[in-house]
């Protein structure tokens, strides 16, 4: 009777291992280099991390969800985003665990019941359609994610230093922000040294002709000339008077007193009337 217990209780652990051991190769892993598979079929993809609590919670779920994949007619995946922040950045994973549903190219995040009946049903009734799709310009395959991914893979490369310096070097925190703040300033001096030289040889500068800078000046100094010219004309016109108007003046005057009419001078003498000091 012990021996039939020992041996049932066996086939259970066996039966067990096995199930474990099948939905575990049931996940598919998926990276940077495979991850454009999920173009192509319907997949459910779980992005976690393995020191998340809430992902390990959901890890023997969403195994067991996989041993069912095929019956389905789907795949199912996960991302580990500490391998893969790429991934992260392009999917814009913001919170943990995140489940995408994807199928023909087009990308929904799962946000129901974290279950493994919620899972099938979203699956077999297919609720995923009333899902709105990730827009154009958010979609993992777009050029500006593939931009954002770059972003997110260049930003855990500057941990992982970060890292090695304080642990490696014995370097405190400010130390390893001084050094990045330094390169930052390095590099962008760079940067914009070499975009400098980019410009100038696509569109460069257009020589000014010598003789046309010449000849503006030279119009430009002679009309200056005439100018002062002007000036100069005008307070000698101011300066001179007509001594006949002022001959005639006087001899109104002496005629008024005589009462005598005397001829007018002649209109062509002029005479400068006297400056007044400054």
């Amino acid at each position: 009777m012990a021996r039939s217990k020992m041996t049932l209780v066996g086939i259970l652990l066996i039966v067990c291992a096995l199930f474990y051991v099948n939905g575990q190769k049931s996940v598919i892993e998926l990276n940077e280099d495979n991850w454009r598979e999920m173009l192509q079929d319907e997949w459910m993809v779980e992005f976690y991390a393995p020191w998340c609590p809430a992902c390990k919670g959901l890890q023997p779920i969403w195994q067991e969800f996989a041993t069912w994949g095929p019956d389905l007619g789907i795949r199912v995946g996960q991302v580990d985003v500490t391998t893969s922040p790429g991934l992260s950045g392009r999917f814009m994973v913001t919170a943990l665990p995140t489940i995408y549903h994807i199928i023909n190219g087009e990308f929904r995040q799962y946000k129901g019941t974290r279950d493994k009946n919620s899972f099938m049903s979203f699956i077999e009734d297919k609720k995923w359609q009333t899902v709105e799709t990730v827009p154009s310009w958010k979609s993992p395959d777009s050029i500006q994610m593939s931009v954002v991914s770059s972003f997110f893979k260049l930003s855990q490369i500057l941990r992982g230093i970060h890292n090695y310096l304080m642990e490696e070097f014995g370097l405190p925190t400010w130390g390893s922000y001084l050094i990045f703040a330094v390169a930052t300033i390095i590099l962008g001096a760079l940067l914009g040294l070499v975009l400098v030289c980019i410009i100038d040889f696509v569109y460069p500068p257009k020589p000014v002709p010598i003789a046309t800078v010449t000849s503006s000046t030279g119009k430009k100094e002679k009309t200056d000339k005439a100018s002062d010219d002007e000036l100069a004309d005008e307070d000698i016109k101011d300066d001179l008077y007509d001594d006949a108007s002022q001959s005639e003046k006087e001899n109104e005057t002496k005629d008024s007193e005589s009462g005598e009419k005397s001829e007018p001078s002649s209109p062509n003498v002029k005479r400068r009337k006297p400056r007044k000091a400054d």
